[in-house]
Parts: C-alpha cells; sequence; structure tokens
C-alpha cells in the first residue's frame, strides 16, 4: 500500500493571491471634521453635532472610527463629558 502525498492543487479553496477572491478593500483616509470646518472649540451645547459621536448606547465613539483627529478626540471627550454632566447627552448604560 503506497502513500501518496497529498497536493495543494486539490485544495478546495480559491487561490488567495492577485486576481483572487480575497482582495484588500480600498478604503479612504478620513478627514477630520473638526479640521475640515477649522473649528477650534467644540461646544457642549450643541447635542446635535455631539450625537454623531456617541453609540446608541450612551459610549464615546472611538476616533478610528469616527475619522477625529487625536487634538479634536479629546475636545469632543470634554465636550461629551459636560453635555452628560449637565443631563443634556445620555450617560453610558451598562
Amino acid at each position: 500500500m503506497a502513500i501518496t502525498p497529498n497536493t495543494r492543487s486539490s485544495s478546495p479553496r480559491p487561490p488567495s493571491g492577485p486576481g483572487g477572491r480575497f482582495k484588500k478593500p480600498i478604503s479612504r483616509k478620513k478627514i477630520c471634521r473638526f479640521c475640515a470646518d477649522k473649528m477650534d472649540y467644540i461646544d457642549f451645547k450643541n447635542v446635535n453635532l455631539l450625537r454623531n459621536f456617541i453609540s446608541d448606547r450612551g459610549k464615546i465613539l472611538s476616533s478610528r472610527s469616527t475619522g477625529v483627529c487625536s487634538y479634536h478626540q479629546r475636545g469632543l471627550t470634554l465636550a461629551i463629558k459636560r453635555a452628560r454632566n449637565i443631563a443634556l447627552l445620555p450617560i453610558t448604560i451598562l
């Protein structure tokens, strides 16, 4: 009884190289909304703006998902916390 080695050509998976099915999606670099509008102060009383940066459960979204630069993310976090303090925005629900 002879044992034959398995070959990769009999694999049911499609090739993952160039022209394969698993291509890496091309993504655009996100631009900070506050830098584009040249805002130097994020107002905590502007609830409609701040609602775009919190989840439906009340958590602050990361700058990675929103595209805000680190400088404005710190100001945004401070504005959201101030708005929560005077009950304009909901506090995180666990």
